[in-house]
């Protein structure tokens, strides 16, 4: 017989496969979708907060849903340039004990108690990913995307870090580092791309999927099944 805590241990399985049946169910029809990265801590008068609304709001106009974190920052003006645009703006929101509360901006809201099921949701429906400026978080999402891409769990897609001055330190160490000391491979580095200007990040988006379309392929299909 199983005592009061393992009880609430297997309960608590049922629990993270209802709130992944329900995450599903509201995601399955957004495709092709652009997931935004960014810090919660940024100001709505910085540069970071207008340049993430103004690339929200032409991915919402090219036909892309725009998922982000739901919260604050960079999260709040990705979705409130989707919600102005024509495409939905997608809020995955999780409770902290800092920083984050819900934004109004969003067409689909979803609240997650675990973390690690929101972040399977930002790959699992995103055609690419867009990084903006953040701090431990949005770098522990950068790196669980290329590792989830180097690694074959899930489909190459575009990786765009938005921020020259911000991230190119970053990416030199990867290269200058990372790589030539043979912890990575050049190719794993291929799909990140160092673009600033917003019309340019569509660009390269659209340009990545010209000749293969945005349709998964089965086999892909099949992978983003075991993320």
């Amino acid at each position: 017989m199983l005592n009061n805590s393992e009880s609430h241990e297997a309960w608590h399985v049922f629990e993270i496969m209802a709130e992944f049946v329900s995450a599903t169910e509201k995601l399955k029809e957004i495709t092709p979708a652009v997931s935004i990265y960014g810090s919660a801590r940024t100001a709505i008068s910085h540069d970071d907060y207008m340049l993430t609304e103004k690339i929200a709001r032409l991915l919402s106009d090219a036909g892309f849903s725009v998922i982000s974190g739901g919260g604050p920052g960079i999260m709040e003006a990705a979705n409130k340039g989707a919600f102005a645009g024509r495409s939905p703006s997608v809020g995955l929101n999780i409770e902290l004990p800092h920083e984050q509360s819900s934004n109004s901006y969003q067409d689909i809201s979803i609240n997650f108690h675990h973390f690690f099921m929101r972040k399977v949701m930002f790959v699992k429906y995103a055609s690419a990913y867009v990084v903006m400026p953040g701090g431990f978080g949005t770098l522990d999402e950068l790196m669980e995307v290329i590792t989830l891409i180097q690694t074959g769990k899930s489909r190459k897609i575009p990786i765009i870090l938005v921020g020259k001055a911000f991230w190119g330190g970053l990416m030199d160490w990867l290269k200058n580092t990372l790589v030539a000391q043979g912890m990575a491979e050049p190719k794993d580095l291929d799909l990140i791309q160092l673009i600033d200007e917003p019309e340019a990040i569509v660009e390269a988006i659209f340009s990545y999927y010209e000749t293969r379309g945005f349709e998964l392929t089965p086999a892909e299909k099949k992978a983003q099944l075991f993320l």
